[in-house]
């Protein structure tokens, strides 16, 4: 396995000359800033989008929702895959087409009210912020940032524009399921919470498709149809290599955040939604698969909460909450819970409590037990009333301020999840290190090498992030 300094070394012998003058030569680095624009009023005519990613696993299915909303219209259309642009283009014909999303700011930007991000994670928060800077309402894919840093910069930019209607890819939290926990929880139906297990199915040895973690590939020339530099964007320079470009770059330090960061919006959100955590206090992550290249595999991590002087003190059994999130099904033991023998499902999220024990799959109804037997959430009393949404709609339906209108995962809570996934996927670089995590300094202020190396990256000219001022009207 190459250490980091050797992949650097590497980058630049074999295919970084070829990006690199690609780089240099890009006249795309010379664009002005975006304009501002007054948010949509809801009284001008249908909505009018840009989607910057629409190739991959999960732009399609949000084009094709969101497509299907009466009042909203597809403005633009933008992807570094020349044939991914060039297909989707077909079926919206009148919509302006770029490869780089900083020009459909530069020359474009009347033409479209809000932004759909669905790039690989290493460039959300470059694009979010952008769309944020420039005044549009955003649709971001999760997790929402790849950087640590990033989570201060995105909670920086909304509270600068309060009037912004943000969404986070977070579907499953549409239907009923999901939502009758948080309601459960949040009225303290099962008393205090103590604990929390979370924990994810695989990955795989070597890939599943989403992942791969069977050793370095050798690099290889991007395949024609791909803006190679644009497709880094953020990133530092590197080659390209083979399944990155598809949907490998999950497993990838410098692109995604491993498993427990693209599952931690589907898995760590009730815990947020029901108890409105703060920033973890430390969090330690158990491996024995630590690595330079790729997010770690067969991860255990605890997160601690300090929820001693938070106004909701009296939903906790005590000053510290402790999650537990790992992958490769990594659930708790049954019997010390006092549950009957059995087996857990291979993804869940599992809050112990005072007074019984609740756990929900990803989709689905809750599962619960008081006193180790299983008993139906339909029975339990002082429940409220939940209702199934649209995901996606309810976003266009907020920005065109209609009655009753829900965004269930702005990037408010977004945000303070996604720190949470980054703080357990990034400390297995360090195993079985307690790492102690200061939000407010952008530092584990007791190991100086983590601070260095899991907190933030370095930005390329051109694609660094822009600091959002104030509102404007």
């Amino acid at each position: 396995m190459l250490t980091r300094r050797q992949l650097i070394q590497t980058s630049a012998a074999t295919a970084g000359g070829v990006a690199a003058a690609a780089l240099l030569a890009s006249p795309a680095f010379a664009l002005p800033l975006p304009r501002p624009r007054r948010p949509f009023s809801g009284k001008l005519g249908k909505l009018q989008l840009l989607q910057v990613g629409v190739g991959g696993s999960i732009a399609p299915a949000d084009r094709s929702e969101l497509s299907h909303h009466a009042d909203v219209v597809f403005a633009g259309l933008c992807d570094v895959d020349s044939n991914a642009l060039s297909s989707v283009a077909k079926e919206h014909p009148s919509a302006f087409t770029c490869r780089d999303f900083r020009e459909a700011f530069d020359k474009h930007a009347d033409k479209f009210d809000a932004v759909v991000v669905c790039t690989p994670d290493h460039n959300h928060a470059l694009v979010d912020l952008w769309a944020l800077r420039a005044n549009k309402h955003v649709y971001g894919q999760k997790p929402l940032v790849q950087q640590l840093s990033e989570v201060v910069a995105i909670q920086n930019a909304i509270a600068a524009r309060p009037k912004l209607i943000t969404q986070t890819g977070n579907q499953r939290m549409g239907p009923e399921g999901r939502q009758i926990t948080v309601d459960i929880l949040r009225r303290g139906l099962l008393g205090k919470a103590i604990e929390a297990h979370v924990w994810i199915g695989g990955p795989g040895e070597g890939t599943d498709g989403f992942f791969w973690y069977g050793g370095l590939k050798d690099p290889i020339q991007p395949p024609a149809n791909i803006d190679w530099p644009l497709w880094l964007g953020a990133a530092t320079d590197a080659p390209c290599r083979p399944g990155l470009i598809s949907m490998q770059w999950r497993s990838s330090w410098d692109y995604g955040t491993g498993q427990l960061g693209d599952w931690c919006t589907h898995l760590l959100d009730l815990l947020y939604f029901s108890y409105d955590l703060p920033s973890p206090v430390s969090v330690m992550a158990h491996t024995l698969n630590p690595s330079d290249f790729y997010h770690a595999r067969g991860v255990l991590s605890t997160l601690t909460y300090d929820v001693s002087k938070q106004k909701n003190r009296a939903m906790f059994a005590k000053d510290r909450f402790v999650v537990h999130y790992g992958d490769q099904s990594q659930g708790p033991s049954r019997a010390e819970l006092g549950l009957p023998e059995g087996k857990w499902p291979g993804s869940g999220t599992m809050i112990v409590c005072e007074g019984g024990v609740i756990f929900n799959q990803p989709e689905g109804a809750p599962e619960i037990w008081i006193g180790g037997k299983k008993v139906e959430w339909k029975d339990l009393k002082g429940r409220g009333e939940v209702k199934a949404r649209n995901h996606w709609h309810a976003w266009v339906d907020k920005i065109l301020d209609k009655p009753d209108a829900f965004v269930q995962t702005p990037f408010s809570y977004a945000a303070g999840i996604a720190e949470a996934g980054l703080l357990c996927s990034k400390a297995a670089r360090y195993p079985q290190q307690e790492l102690v995590w200061d939000k407010s300094k952008l530092a584990f202020t007791n190991h100086e090498e983590a601070t260095k190396t899991c907190v933030t990256r370095e930005y390329r000219k051109g694609f660094e992030l822009p600091v959002v001022g104030g509102a404007t009207s």
